[in-house]
Parts: C-alpha cells; structure tokens; sequence
C-alpha cells in the first residue's frame, strides 16, 4: 500500500526570514486560557535553530518523522508519524526536523505565562523569544494573507 501523507493542500504554510528548515500555521491564540494551537512543518533532513520550550506542550506527529538533536548535534529522539508526547515547560534546548520527508507536527502549548520558545545562539544566548503576543500577531498576519510583520523580521536579524 502507497504511503500517505497529511493532506496540508488547504494550509497556507508560512516562514520568518532567518529562520531556516520551518514552516507555521497559526490554529489559535486564547489570551484567556493561554493556550496557543500551531502547527509546524520541518524540511526533510535539516535542522532548525537551537531552542528551549518555555510552556508545557503537547505534539502528535501528524506526518514523517520528527527527529530531536542534542545541543551538540547528536540525534536523542526520533517520533514517528502518530506519535504524542505531552511534556512540562523546560528542559534541554535542543534542534528538531524532520526525517526523510518533511514532518508535519500539531503543536499546543498550555499554560502560557511568558516566552513560549526561546531561541538560543551559539553559546546558548536568548537571542529572541516567541509568546502569546508573537504568535497573536502572526495569527493575525496570517488571517489577513500579510507577510510577517516587521517584528518578526525583527527577530531574525539576530538569530
């Protein structure tokens, strides 16, 4: 039987500039409940930027394979398609992607009350942050098919 994908032909998929291997789909942003629902898309056999997830967190896998790497570069984790991990906020900053086809990954993120993601530079650095506030403006680029705003682009020059 042939291998079947998530079908993302209706998902506008989006990038910020200097943010390599990844694409978003905002779902939702509930200010009240501080809960953010996205979802990611990582390039086949690439790698994105080192992070650390600041909010509790839920994934399932919905396509491919999502691959987590150490700080150093070693492989720790590989989920597959159908798989959900429910995790509290913080632990090892570390890089994902996707395995030989790109993954496709339903994130929601709970309990938010500051940062939800920061992104680490090469001395493990905070060089920018992603919130409630980040997420809402790109929800809200997205609703109106505006590309990421200038905060955003922001953002990437000092990643």
């Amino acid at each position: 039987m042939p291998e079947r994908g998530f079908d993302d032909r209706n998902i506008t998929w989006r990038t910020i500039d200097g943010f390599d291997h990844i694409a978003y789909h905002v779902l939702s942003v509930d200010e009240d409940a501080r809960i953010v629902d996205l979802l990611f898309r990582f390039a086949a056999n690439e790698r994105i930027v080192l992070h650390r997830h600041m909010a509790d967190y839920r994934t399932l896998v919905l396509q491919g394979e999502l691959r987590i790497y150490r700080p150093d570069g070693a492989l720790k984790e590989v989920r597959p398609v159908g798989s959900y991990v429910a995790a509290s906020a913080g632990g090892e900053p570390h890089t994902e992607g996707g395995g030989d086809c790109d993954a496709i990954v339903y994130f929601t993120n709970r309990n938010v009350r500051g940062p939800i993601y920061e992104i680490l530079g090469p001395e493990g650095e905070v060089v920018a942050t992603f919130g409630i506030p980040e997420f809402k403006e790109l929800l809200e680029g997205q609703s109106a098919g505006r590309p990421p705003s200038e905060r955003a682009g922001e953002l990437q020059t000092k990643v």
